[in-house]
C-alpha cells in the first residue's frame, strides 16, 4: 500500500493512525491492569520484543487530491502473522488491503494475501483487485515527452491465485491462473498521444480481457520475509493467455524473473540487491499488458508507466541501517529500462533516501517513508516522488 506524491501536480497526505497487536484475553486484562499510556508505550514505542509469538495490525489512512481525481479518501492495512505459533522457523503471513474513493466517483480497491502454510510447506498467493482510476498515458519507450501526454481513464478488474509447494529444501514449484478486464476511455479533451493510437501500431485502445495459465519456481533462502538481512532469493514465473476472446484480446506469454541477495557487513547495516527482468510476446499483445517502469517498489522517482514496453529490465541496491529496534534509514539507487516495441531505449537512473518505522517488532513490519529522484528530461521537471507505503520495496 502506498501514497505518491509526484510532479504531476498530485499531493497526497498519508498518517498512521494506530498499530495494535492482537492479544489473549489474559493478556488484555492485564494491559486494562497497567493503563492505557503503559500499554501504548509497549506497542509502539518498546524496544523490547514480545516472545508470545502474537500476530499484528497496522491501519493507515489516506487523503490526498489531484486535479483529475477531486479529493480522495480511505484505509490501508496489514495484517501480519504466524500459522504455526509453535514453529520457531514459521514464516511471516500477510493480508494486505486497501479502498479509496475520489469526489469524482472513482474508487481503487485491493486485497492481497501471501501465506506460508505449517511447516513452510506451502507457499499462497492472491489477489483481487478493482480500479477505475484515471492516469497519463505517454506512449511507449523511453523517448517518450510530458508534452504529448494524455489523460486517460482505465478501470482494472484483476483476480489471480498462485499456488507453491515445497519440494526439496527452501525450493518450491508451483502454479498459478489470473483473469484480468481492462476498459479505457480518453478524459483529456484537449488532445495528446493517446488520439493518435492508431499512429502507434499498438492493439487495446479500448481495453480487452484474458485469462493465464502458468507455472513458477522458487527458491527462498532468506533470513525474513519482511526485513531481510541475508540470504538469497530467486523466482521465475512463466504464464501463458490462450485466445479465448478472440479479436484484440491477449494471446500469448509473460515471463517474470526476480533475484534478490542481501548480507550483513555489521550487524545494523544490510546491503540488498534486487534485479529483475520481465516480458510479454505473443501473437496478439495489447499495450495494456506492457511492463511498467516506475513505482514505490523497483524504480522509485519515477511515476508508474512513465516508460512503456513489452520488455523491462531493472536493477536497484540498498542500504540499511537500523539505529534502534524502532527506527530505521535506507539510501538506494538503481537502473532501469523498457525496450522491445518501441525504437531507441535508454538506461535511466534514480536514487533516494529514506525512514523505516518498524511497527511490528515480532514480524519486522515496517512503515517507510522514501523520497527518490529520476532523470531531468528536456524541457521537463526532474522526475521524482515522494512515497509512505507499509513494508519493504525488496
Amino acid at each position: 500500500m502506498k501514497i505518491m506524491i509526484n510532479n504531476l501536480l498530485y499531493i497526497s497526505v498519508s498518517f498512521l493512525v494506530f498499530t495494535t497487536s492482537l492479544c489473549s484475553t489474559n493478556q488484555v486484562k492485564a494491559q486494562e491492569k497497567k493503563g492505557v499510556i503503559n500499554y501504548i508505550k509497549e506497542q509502539f514505542l518498546s524496544n523490547t520484543q514480545d516472545s508470545s509469538r502474537k500476530s499484528s495490525v497496522i491501519v493507515v489512512p489516506a487523503l490526498g487530491y489531484s486535479q483529475e481525481k477531486g479529493l480522495e479518501y480511505g484505509l490501508a492495512g496489514t495484517y501480519s502473522f504466524y500459522t504455526d505459533k509453535n514453529n520457531k522457523d514459521s514464516r511471516t503471513s500477510n493480508i494486505m488491503t486497501s479502498a479509496t474513493l475520489t469526489t469524482k466517483k472513482q474508487m481503487n480497491y485491493k486485497l492481497e494475501a501471501d501465506i506460508w502454510t505449517k511447516d513452510n510447506l506451502w507457499h499462497l498467493i492472491s489477489e483481487i483487485r478493482y480500479r477505475d482510476w484515471p492516469y497519463d498515458f505517454y506512449g511507449i519507450g523511453t523517448n517518450t515527452s510530458s508534452n504529448t501526454k494524455q489523460l486517460i481513464s482505465h478501470t482494472l478488474t484483476k483476480i489471480s491465485v498462485e499456488a507453491e509447494r515445497r519440494v526439496l529444501k527452501n525450493t518450491y514449484l508451483g502454479l498459478n491462473t489470473s483473469f484480468e478486464h481492462n476498459k479505457f476511455n480518453t478524459q483529456d479533451e484537449t488532445g495528446g498521444i493517446y488520439d493518435d493510437f492508431d499512429k502507434l501500431d499498438l492493439l487495446g485502445k479500448y481495453g480487452g480481457r484474458f485469462m493465464t495459465f502458468g507455472i513458477s519456481a522458487l527458491y527462498d533462502k532468506r533470513d525474513l520475509t519482511t526485513y531481510t538481512t541475508r540470504g538469497f532469493y530467486s523466482r521465475i514465473k512463466y504464464a501463458y493467455a490462450p485466445n479465448i476472446w478472440g479479436g484484440e484480446n491477449f494471446n500469448g506469454s509473460q515471463f517474470d524473473l526476480d533475484m534478490r541477495y542481501f548480507y550483513s557487513p555489521i550487524k545494523p547495516l544490510t546491503i540488498g540487491t534486487q534485479a529483475i527482468f520481465r516480458s510479454t510476446t505473443g501473437k496478439s499483445t495489447p499495450f495494456y499488458t506492457f511492463q511498467q517502469l516506475g513505482g514505490d517498489m523497483m524504480m522509485r522517482g519515477y511515476y508508474l508507466g512513465r516508460y512503456l514496453d513489452k520488455n523491462y529490465t531493472a536493477l536497484q541496491a540498498e542500504a540499511r541501517y537500523r539505529f534502534i529496534p524502532r527506527l530505521g534509514a535506507v539510501a538506494f539507487g538503481s537502473l532501469g529500462s523498457v525496450f522491445g516495441k518501441a525504437e531507441g531505449s535508454r538506461v535511466v537512473p534514480a536514487a533516494g533516501l529514506g525512514l523505516r518505522y518498524f511497527y511490528s517488532l515480532e514480524h519486522l513490519g515496517t512503515l517507510r517513508v522514501d523520497f527518490a529522484i529520476g532523470e531531468k528530461r528536456p524541457g521537463e521537471p526532474r522526475q521524482q516522488g515522494f512515497y509512505i507505503s507499509i513494508s519493504e520495496a525488496f
